[in-house]
């Protein structure tokens, strides 16, 4: 079994990151300072790569589903689950997105690092590729998620979903609109060369409820 490429360190929690798998960047970290889970939820964490999301999410969450397609993130997201302590309430699968859940299937919290950022045909090829590169357009993944994620939210569940303002963050929201999903900018961080990261959060609610 190879080691681990590097460790990162958030909060009191530790990560083996190997090759081939996304290691925790600004986008992982701005998503975990802005991740509140309440006591007693149904987590969905899609595209865990190493498993930090999911595994902060489980210090609170009844359970977590944990998913992505890459074989060698599966390996690492089990193994810093155990590493800190939280093997026994997360489920990891090996999928690509909702494809393996059962249709009724149902979270309190979905939560989606997607691959939102513009490119060329052949950056997909390799696993750390498939993490980030979204498209020509960098909207492929996060189209597809928008348009399949409804059906497995509870009444009152929430989305949140890493992107770039480089892929239209209107567009997203409108999107989610048209699922009948209230969607809202939760948290931003400016990145150099006119790109800010836009965490967005979207409910189930009704149209008229604030997030």
């Amino acid at each position: 079994m190879p080691y681990p490429t590097k460790r990162v360190h958030f909060d009191d929690y530790v990560f083996n990151i190997y090759e081939e798998v996304y290691g925790p960047a600004e986008d992982t970290f701005l998503f975990a300072e802005n991740l509140d889970v309440k006591d007693g939820l149904e987590v969905l964490d899609l595209g865990t790569g190493c498993g930090m999301l999911g595994i902060l999410a489980a210090k609170r969450a009844n359970r977590v589903i944990a998913v992505d397609l890459n074989p060698h993130a599966i390996r690492c997201a089990k193994e810093n689950s155990e590493l800190n302590g939280v093997r026994r309430k997360i489920v990891i699968i090996q999928a690509s997105l909702f494809t393996t859940l059962n249709a009724n299937a149902v979270f309190d919290l979905i939560l989606f690092n997607a691959p939102y950022l513009p490119s060329v045909e052949g950056e997909d090829a390799s696993w750390i590729g498939r993490a980030w590169a979204g498209g020509t357009n960098g909207r492929v993944v996060v189209d597809r998620f928008i348009s399949e994620v409804s059906p497995h939210l509870k009444p009152n569940g929430k989305v949140l979903l890493m992107q770039s303002t480089l892929t239209g963050i209107e567009k997203t929201i409108r999107k989610f609109s048209e699922q009948h999903l209230k969607a809202a900018v939760k948290a931003e961080q400016k990145l150099p060369f006119f790109e800010t990261l836009t965490l967005i959060e979207a409910s189930a609610g009704t149209e008229k409820e604030t997030i």
